[in-house]
């Protein structure tokens, strides 16, 4: 099992993010295709916050919002794009199909999807699975490599700092 990462305040779930964000940076500089990022919690754990630090650290300048009603936020960086995706009020997954879901994945891109179980027969497998739980006023923060790719990225910076 992953070992258990505490962030005791905001800042530390913006730095994980901004970790994750340089590990996926790292792969891109050496490997096409899509990055896969599955975050898994409650409302409120921390998700769209480690998000937000994930895509400052690519260099997005604007808000980062949770996509609830849209499904799926996309940020356009030099020679390839993120897209955040929000599943939680997701009533039936072919609404996915319905919007190009799978365009989404065959490019090269990194893909951060909130709430995946909504829609899990659907999707592709992660490369890195993220869960998030409260612990108090903290969020401990366990992280998966379910591929090769992924045990490269969380390899280069997460378990590091």
């Amino acid at each position: 099992m992953s070992p258990i990462i505490r962030l005791n305040e905001e800042q530390d779930t913006l730095n994980l993010g901004k970790q994750l964000a340089l590990g996926c940076l790292d792969y891109l500089n050496h490997h096409n295709g899509p990055i896969i990022i599955y975050l898994e919690g409650t409302l409120g754990a921390g998700k769209t916050t480690l998000s937000r630090g994930f895509l400052q650290t690519l260099g997005h300048k604007g808000n980062v919002k949770s996509p609830t009603y849209t499904l799926v936020e996309p940020y356009d960086f030099n020679d390839f794009s993120v897209y955040h995706f929000d599943l939680y009020r997701l009533v039936d997954p072919e609404e996915l199909e319905f919007m190009g879901i799978r365009d989404y994945f065959a490019k090269r891109c990194i893909c951060l999807v909130e709430w995946p179980s909504q829609a899990i027969e659907i999707l592709p497998d992660a490369d890195i699975k993220i869960q998030l739980s409260y612990e108090n006023l903290a969020r401990n923060v366990i992280i998966d490599a379910l591929s090769d790719k992924g045990q490269s990225i969380i390899a280069h910076k997460i378990v590091d700092d």
